[in-house]
């Protein structure tokens, strides 16, 4: 009897505990539904601060999607404008870049005059820009963070992004240079000197105002000495000299050719002695 009462107890816990589940369970079903609900019956004022309250607690996916909806269930509203660039931001701030860029797009095409239409180009822009990785992965994203870069600075050049835009701008520019160096520091630890000769050229002619000319030049005397090409050699670190006397590159590519007997001295005819004339008009750099 004792054991048959346990039993028939334990069966009775069980049960209460699943029927305890289940009626949560249907709670917060009920629960979920009566949100859905209130949120459809709500203003845009009141789901917007709900949104921001969202974003202040650290949940901006949560705030992406109440942002979103004050513009789907008020899309000629003006809460519906202020919407659509928070949420822009909100997806930013989640690392969300494609809606977050989708969105800034969407607002540039809906307001193009409104005063907010300079922050949604520049958070479209820093929707390639903050994915730039290092140097050795693919640039695809850095051309068109270049590209966003230079609308923010075009198209708006007194907002208070222009600045910002500009000092990406430069050092996304870099960031391609730095790729051609890297690519030509490669082919030159492999003696392939002719490939090493056209990334390193690329960045002298094509990135001339970066922080990666001055080892560029220096990179090409080593390879146009290695192929015994003096004069090139003395071309580029007469360049060099010129430009960036106070670098340690400089040093370099002198002592580099005084071991060879020679000097710095714009000599021949290479596409080098362009750039030194170059130079000298002050149309280089």
């Amino acid at each position: 009897m004792a054991r048959g009462l346990g039993l028939l107890k334990s069966v009775g816990t069980k049960g209460l505990s699943l029927a305890l589940i289940l009626t949560l369970s249907a709670c917060a079903a009920a629960r979920e539904r009566n949100r859905e609900v209130a949120l459809e019956e709500l203003g845009p004022q009141a789901i917007y601060e709900r949104a921001e309250a969202e974003l202040e607690s650290g949940q901006p996916d949560d705030a992406a999607a109440l942002f979103i909806e004050v513009e789907r269930l008020y899309p000629y509203s003006e809460w519906a404008q202020r919407s659509l660039i928070m949420a822009t931001f909100a997806y930013h701030t989640d690392r969300d870049y494609e809606n977050s860029r989708a969105s800034a797009q969407r607002y540039l095409d809906f307001y193009p005059a409104s005063e907010d239409a300079a922050y949604a180009q520049y958070l479209l822009a820093l929707s390639y820009y903050d994915q730039i990785d290092q140097v050795g992965r693919d640039q695809g994203l850095t051309f068109q963070a270049l590209q966003a870069l230079r609308q923010v600075i075009e198209r708006y050049p007194d907002s208070e992004y222009a600045a910002s835009a500009i000092l990406k701008f430069d050092l996304a520019f870099d960031h391609l240079a730095g790729k051609e160096m890297e690519i030509g520091r490669y082919y030159l630890r492999r003696q392939n000197y002719t490939a090493a000769i056209n990334r390193f050229r690329v960045v002298v002619e094509q990135f001339q105002t970066t922080s990666q000319t001055p080892e560029a030049l220096l990179r090409l005397v080593e390879s146009y000495l290695a192929l015994g090409l003096t004069s090139e050699a003395q071309t580029a670190a007469a360049i060099l000299g010129y430009n960036f006397q106070a670098s340690p590159f400089y040093d370099d590519a002198f002592r580099i050719l005084s071991n060879e007997d020679l000097a710095p001295d714009a000599a021949g005819e290479s596409w080098l002695r362009e750039i030194w004339q170059q130079t000298v008009r002050g149309e280089w750099l």
